[in-house]
C-alpha cells in the first residue's frame, strides 16, 4: 500500500506551525509496512485543495489528510472531500451528542457553528475525538481509502493510535518487524563502510543506515505473515553487533543519556559534574532522567578562564568528585564559542575520574561547527565515557 499524507492549513505554508504530524504518521506507517511516497501541504483554499486532493488520490492507495476539520469557515476538509468522492454530508447524531456533552461539562455555551464538526460524507467511518471536538473518519472510494484527522497533534496521535492503526493492520495480511541499533562514535559513512557487504547481499531484512544529531541507527526491517510471526532480523542484528560492538549503546528509542542514566541508576553510582562551555545541558538532560537525583549529587558551571589542557580536565574533576563525595566526578572544558576564533583551532577535554586514581579516563577532541552542535556533540560524548566506564567495571 503506498501513502501520501496531506496536511492542510495556511498556518503552516507560513511557518507559523511546524508540520509534526507528518513526520509522526510516517513513521507509524513505516512501522506496519505502508509505503510513504509523498507529504503535501496546502493551505485553507478551497479550490487549491481540490487540486492537490485530485492529484493525491490518482497515485497514492492511501491519503491521510490533517487539519481543516474545525467549527470555523476556513475548515473545509470534509467539504471538499465529500464534493470530490461525490457523496453528501449528513448529519451524525451520536458526535452531535458528543460535541455537546463536552460543551456542558466544560460550563461553555455550544454556538452554532459548532454543528457543522458533527456533519461526514455519507457511508464514512466516523472516528471519535476524545481529545477535541473535531471527529475524524475514513472513506472507501473507488478502491482507495482516504482519512481525514485532526491537527492538533494533542487530537491527532489519540485518534491515530486508537482508531487508524488497528484499521489499517486489519487490511494487510502482513506485520513489519523493525529493529533499531543505536550507535555513538562512529560516522554513518564508516558504519555504512563496515556493513556494505551485508547492504548489498540484503534479501529477507533489508539495512538502513540514517545520522542524528552526532549519532547513527541502523534499522533492520523484514515483513512476515500474521499468522506466522518470524524475527528475521535476528540473524543480521547478531552479525552487525559482532561487528560494531559496544558502539551500539541500544536498540529501540533509548537515548544515550536514558541508558547512561540507568547504567547509573543500576549500579547506585554518584556523579557530580562540572561544566563550562556546554553551560550546564548535560546536567539538564541527566536531569530528565526518572529517579536520577537518587545518583546525581552535584552540578556546576564554571567559565572561569583558566589553562585547558587534560591535567586541568582531570583536576577539576578530582575536585567535584572530593568535594561532593561522590563515586564520579566528570568535568567538560572548552572554549566558549564568541563567534570571533572560527579559523582558529580550539579544542574541549572531558575528564572522568573516580575514587580509584588509577580509573581516570581523559578525551581531547577538536571543537567544530556553531556553539549548539559544539554543546550538543561534548554532552553525548560524556555521557558515552559515563555508559562506557560502567559496563566495562560491571560486566
Amino acid at each position: 500500500m503506498n501513502a501520501e499524507i496531506l496536511a492542510v492549513g495556511t498556518e503552516l505554508l507560513m511557518g507559523q506551525i511546524v508540520n509534526s504530524n507528518a513526520q509522526y504518521i510516517s513513521k507509524r506507517l513505516q512501522d506496519i509496512g505502508v509505503n510513504v511516497y509523498f507529504h503535501s501541504v496546502v493551505g485553507d483554499n478551497p479550490a487549491r485543495l481540490r487540486g492537490v486532493l485530485n492529484i493525491a488520490l490518482q497515485r497514492s492507495d492511501l491519503v491521510i489528510m490533517t487539519g481543516g476539520l474545525g467549527p470555523t469557515q476556513d475548515d473545509l476538509t470534509k467539504e471538499t472531500v465529500a464534493e470530490i468522492v461525490g457523496r453528501k454530508l449528513v448529519l451524525h447524531t451520536e458526535t452531535l451528542e458528543d460535541i455537546a456533552a463536552l460543551f456542558r461539562r466544560a460550563g461553555w455555551t455550544m454556538t452554532d457553528n459548532n454543528r457543522k464538526q458533527a456533519y461526514f460524507p455519507e457511508g464514512c467511518i466516523v472516528l471519535k475525538n476524545s481529545h477535541g471536538t473535531a471527529p475524524g473518519c475514513i472513506i472507501e472510494t473507488d478502491g482507495k481509502i482516504l482519512i481525514m484527522l485532526p491537527g492538533p497533534p494533542s487530537e491527532m496521535k489519540p485518534m491515530f493510535e486508537q482508531s487508524v492503526m488497528p484499521y489499517l493492520e486489519q487490511k494487510s495480511p502482513h506485520k513489519i518487524v523493525s529493529t533499531y541499533l543505536n550507535i555513538f562514535g562512529l560516522g554513518e559513512s564508516a558504519v555504512e563502510n563496515m556493513l556494505m557487504d551485508l547492504i548489498v547481499q540484503q534479501k529477507d531484512t533489508t539495512i538502513a543506515t540514517y545520522a542524528t544529531d552526532g549519532q547513527v541507527t541502523v534499522r533492520l526491517t523484514s515483513k512476515c505473515k500474521k499468522d506466522n510471526p518470524e524475527d528475521l532480523n535476528a540473524g543480521v542484528e547478531k552479525e552487525i553487533r559482532k561487528r560494531l560492538g559496544d558502539r551500539i549503546y541500544s536498540t529501540g528509542n533509548s537515548s544515550l543519556a536514558e541508558v547512561a542514566g540507568k547504567l547509573l541508576l543500576e549500579t547506585n553510582t554518584t556523579i557530580s559534574i562540572v561544566e563550562s562551555f556546554t553551560g550546564g545541558l548535560l546536567a539538564c538532560v541527566l536531569s530528565k532522567i526518572p529517579g536520577i537525583s537518587r545518583v546525581f549529587k552535584q552540578g556546576l558551571i564554571s567559565y572561569a578562564n583558566r589553562r585547558l589542557d587534560k591535567e586541568t580536565a582531570i583536576q577539576t574533576a578530582q575536585d567535584i568528585m572530593k568535594i561532593s563525595g561522590s563515586d564520579l566526578g566528570l568535568a567538560i572544558l572548552g572554549h566558549h564559542d564568541s563567534g570571533e576564533n572560527h579559523n582558529k583551532d580550539e579544542y574541549a577535554y572531558i575528564a572522568l575520574v573516580t575514587r580509584e586514581q588509577n580509573q581516570v579516563r581523559c578525551l581531547e577532541y577538536k571543537l567544530v561547527g556553531d556553539e549548539q552542535r559544539r554543546r550538543n556533540r561534548s554532552v553525548l560524548q560524556a555521557l558515552d565515557i559515563v555508559r562506557t566506564y560502567i559496563q566495562e567495571n560491571t560486566d
